[in-house]
């Protein structure tokens, strides 16, 4: 029988390799990547209770800068795959929730180093594949961001067990930490393996049993994902992954009386949605769930006249362009005064003229492919949206084409306008927008910006005036879950930078922190006496 209060190991963040030419990283990682482009086709399942799900109908995985190749071809589900997957999970609920805290954690540790080590670059390579990362987009997400996220967890659970009240004489006050009293959902969105990793590793860390439906387009690294929990122990039905269609999820998973939680990042529409179709069935549920949700962002950065214009423009071209802009947390809009906008152009416009665009084979390319047909479709509608309008103009970029793979060049939109259209509206793709502002109107345009988004997620503030970084800081408040000083609005790691925003952006949960572990349980708190009273008088009664 467990008898001790165990310490478990430090976390340190995941070292991210620099794939530099040359060295066995990136030798290793490109083998991988053609070995499993050249393999037979995949043929990834649902994964209930265990077991391997295969149907008749069958989706094509291509990867997005190679359309034509096939990779394979996912299993869609149905409905009756929604209520295995429930029942799978509430069979294994009772065993997993009563397992010792420390044989929970040891299984995510070494989920952790089997990523870190033999996993890593196949993980990796799926990411490259399926979702057109390249090496070094790949590595500091599906890699070491997921590493960090089940180490650093374990950490935290660890944390918040510890925090128990105080008890005066004669008494002793405790807190259990229990799971939710059901299943949680967790969905997930394509741009980061590590989020849909985390998103069903969290809650289950914390001893509670998931239903899993990650994107279409995020499959092939899901499966590795699967793979890598199988191999760390993780019992059978802790964790089932599903892949039906949403409104068939829903519809099975919110009515369900068991549902207690539900985990959740992507667009905001969908977000809100889902919470009504939450509060409708309120009284159909056990108890009532917990909704955590990381959802869009129309991130800026704002620049003050005493910025460097080298250090402006390599925040916007890589805030706004790494991983084709399809991060949530990417730079869509920036405001820059007038005095130093002419250098920050001519340093912006060369360096995104610069950038190699193509297939993730080639680490050489900066810019690879956005992940679909139908993303390629709606970012293409707004650049052609600004080329018929009269108070913007495209400086570099504005070019797509998708006969090989879904590529949009870079583009920059320079407005005259600080509520156009694509100043003020998530676009989720290699599109930035610059408002021109006059150098001497600072904080008025700070009050623009911050007036201009529905979101609060991600922003930067570059100067090098100390009095106004602290300005920014009062005036964007609420502007951004994560504000960053003289950087990019991206790039949050695990352990220094939690992450989550409010407003549209979501519940500010914050990922990477212990705050968010607490959602996924349920305390109980317990007093005991050690004497008890055997009279019912108190002294004022005498």
């Amino acid at each position: 029988m467990s008898n001790a209060i165990f310490k478990v190991p430090t976390a340190i963040n995941e070292p991210v390799k620099s794939y530099a030419p040359g060295s066995p990283e990136r030798d290793e990682l490109i083998s991988k990547y053609r070995e499993m482009y050249n393999q037979e086709a995949i043929d990834v399942p649902m994964y209930i209770g265990g077991k391997e799900i295969r149907t008749n109908d069958k989706k094509k995985i291509s990867p997005p800068h190679d359309h034509t190749k096939v990779l394979g071809y996912s299993n869609i589900g149905d409905a009756s795959h929604v209520e295995q997957a429930i029942e799978a999970a509430m069979a294994a609920r009772k065993q997993w929730a009563d397992l010792a805290w420390e044989q929970r954690a040891s299984i995510f540790l070494k989920a952790a180093d089997l990523l870190a080590g033999p996993f890593r670059s196949k993980m990796n390579a799926a990411t490259m594949l399926g979702q057109s990362k390249n090496v070094f987009q790949a590595e500091i997400d599906a890699a070491c961001e997921l590493v960090d996220f089940l180490r650093f967890n374990v950490q935290y659970m660890t944390q918040v067990y510890s925090e128990q009240p105080d008890s005066l004489p004669g008494m002793w006050n405790r807190l259990e930490y229990r799971p939710l009293e059901g299943f949680v959902f967790a969905l997930t969105p394509f741009n980061f393996t590590a989020i849909a990793g985390n998103l069903c590793a969290a809650p289950a860390m914390m001893g509670n049993v998931v239903v899993w439906k990650p994107a279409e387009t995020q499959l092939y690294s899901a499966q590795v994902i699967m793979e890598l929990f199988k191999a760390a122990g993780v019992p059978d039905g802790v964790i089932n992954m599903v892949n039906v269609r949403g409104p068939i999820a829903g519809d099975v998973i919110f009515k369900h009386k068991d549902f207690a939680g539900f985990n959740f990042t992507g667009s905001t529409g969908v977000f809100r949605s889902l919470w009504k179709e939450i509060g409708d069935n309120l009284e159909k549920y056990r108890t009532y769930p917990r909704i955590v949700g990381e959802t869009g962002g129309k991130d800026f950065i704002m620049v003050h006249k005493s910025a460097s214009a080298a250090e402006v423009a390599t925040a916007m071209s890589r805030g706004a362009f790494e991983y084709q802009g399809q991060k949530c947390s990417a730079a869509s809009r920036a405001y820059i005064p007038s005095n130093i906008w002419p250098e920050v152009k001519e340093i912006l416009v060369k360096q995104v003229n610069s950038f190699k665009i193509g297939s993730t084979e080639d680490p050489s390319n900066f810019v690879n492919a956005v992940i679909d047909e139908k993303a390629f479709d709606k970012i293409a509608g707004y650049i052609d949206y600004v080329k018929t309008q009269n108070d913007a103009e495209i400086i570099c970029g504005g070019t797509y084409d998708k006969s090989v793979g879904y590529f949009i060049h870079p583009t920059v939109v320079v407005t005259t306008n600080a509520k156009f259209r694509t100043m003020c509206e998530e676009i989720f793709g290699p599109v930035l927008t610059v408002y021109v502002y006059d150098a001497e109107k600072y904080e008025e345009t700070m009050e623009i910006l911050d007036q201009t988004s529905d979101y609060a997620l991600t922003g930067s503030i570059i100067s090098n005036d100390r009095y106004a970084i602290n300005t920014a800081i009062k005036k964007l408040e609420n502007a951004a879950g994560n504000f960053y000083i003289n950087d990019k609005p991206t790039g949050a790691v695990v352990g220094q930078q939690p992450f989550g925003g409010a407003r549209g952006s979501g519940t500010n949960d914050k990922a990477g922190a212990a705050m968010n572990l607490l959602r996924w349980v349920s305390a109980r708190t317990i007093k005991e006496t050690f004497v008890p009273p055997t009279d019912y008088r108190y002294p004022f009664l005498g």
